[in-house]
């Protein structure tokens, strides 16, 4: 009795969550029906594919950040009392100790093409390496989703409803092309596809073909996945011959609050006033006549750079800098596979609430906090050394 208790419960259950699950079924194959079909159709995409894709298609309401058909219900709240976390924690050498060995190993199965791909595009080799590192383990990352069912849901459902109907015409148009199969289009939870993790309209502008097979292969060739990112840098304006950075020494006769790629000024003028690199070498000399800007992702309390234009290309991929930090950290560590040479000072813990309140208090005081979301990019940054030098204290351009 216990046992026959137990199986209809079960029974019961699973047929509640099922129940749950097909809440938005028939709603959704009339969205694909009366709202994508036409609108893939206009962009060029057969109603041969459509038929084919599209057929037996259904959401995935297990993905996070769902707000309800049309984007009409109520977005999940935003935990501003969340931890925050301060960037030494994304530089732990542990990380890049595993990451090196990978990109040495892909350097030397692939000189030649890497040969040909830094030759066409101008982007170096340990700089598109470490990128495909950073984003998916070198391949190695799992990639679970459909990615057409990802997106058709978020374009269903999702908190930016417009953006992921775009992205799922796209993946419509990119099936239509016969580069991949529906079964090998893989994606993460929110859509970005394959070793690079494009998004399916960066695939389109992007992804090149560069091993000659015929097809833009992001989820299985190593070549095309190479040259595709190297093409998406050198189209979003990576400078042939120049460096993402240099760490250094800047001395405390240069504020802090100094940072940001909006006060830039020639790299020699920064020598002038004393700043140094940590190696004790000079700055190479071409590098010396062009410009570059203070950059201290934790102030005060961590490693200074001087980044160039470089540097924000690379957070064209991925709009944070302690993302763009680490990719250009890792591609110098292919190298010797040194960490920095300042520490990353403790600092006060703090949550994304109290960040929060301190840039809302900033801006009522006129600063440009670059947005008050309990994060603490440049402008934050500078903006907290400002307010300290006027209290008349010395500025750490961080939060304590």
């Amino acid at each position: 009795m216990i046992r026959f208790t137990a199986s209809l419960v079960a029974c019961c259950v699973l047929a509640l969550s099922h129940a749950v699950a097909g809440t938005h079924d028939a709603a959704f194959k009339s969205f694909l029906s009366n709202d994508v079909g036409p609108a893939a159709r206009s962009a060029g995409v057969s109603q041969a594919t459509l038929d084919r894709e599209l057929a037996g298609l259904l959401p995935d309401t297990s993905l996070p950040g769902l707000v309800g058909p049309g984007g009409n219900g109520s977005p999940p709240k935003v935990n501003f009392q969340a931890e925050f976390r301060a960037p030494a924690g994304y530089f732990r050498d542990s990380q890049f100790n595993a990451l090196v060995p990978g990109g040495r190993r892909l350097m030397q199965k692939h000189a030649a093409s890497l040969g040909k791909i830094e030759a066409r595009y101008g982007v170096p080799r340990r700089i598109i390496l470490a990128i495909w590192a950073r984003e998916s383990g070198y391949g190695g990352a799992k990639i679970p989703h459909d990615a057409l069912r990802v997106l058709a849901t978020r374009a269903f459902m999702g908190q930016r409803a417009e953006f992921f109907k775009s992205e799922l015409i796209a993946a419509l148009k990119i099936l239509e092309s016969g580069d991949v199969s529906r079964r090998s289009m893989r994606s993460s939870w929110g859509g970005a596809m394959g070793y690079p993790q494009f998004l399916p309209s960066s695939y389109l502008k992007y992804a090149v073909d560069f091993d000659g097979d015929g097809r833009r292969d992001i989820w299985s060739s190593e070549v095309d996945t190479m040259a595709s990112i190297a093409n998406y840098l050198d189209k979003h304006g990576w400078v042939k011959g120049r460096d993402w950075g240099y760490e250094v020494v800047v001395p405390d006769t240069i504020s802090c609050s100094r940072e940001g790629p909006d006060n830039r000024q020639l790299i020699s003028q920064f020598v002038r006033e004393g700043v140094t690199r940590v190696s004790g070498r000079p700055f190479p000399e071409h590098e010396l006549r062009q410009p570059g800007n203070i950059l201290m992702p934790a102030g005060r309390y961590g490693p200074a750079f001087i980044a160039t234009e470089n540097f924000y290309v690379l957070k064209e991929y991925n709009e944070s800098d302690v993302y763009a930090l680490f990719v250009g950290h890792l591609a110098d560590r292919y190298g010797n596979n040194r960490g920095f040479v300042a520490d990353w000072k403790p600092t006060k813990q703090t949550t994304r609430g109290a960040v929060r309140t301190l840039q809302q208090k900033l801006e009522a005081d006129g600063h440009d906090v670059g947005g008050a979301d309990g994060l603490i990019g440049f402008k934050t940054r500078r903006s907290i050394g400002k307010a300290q030098e006027k209290a008349g204290f010395f500025a750490t351009c961080w939060v304590g």
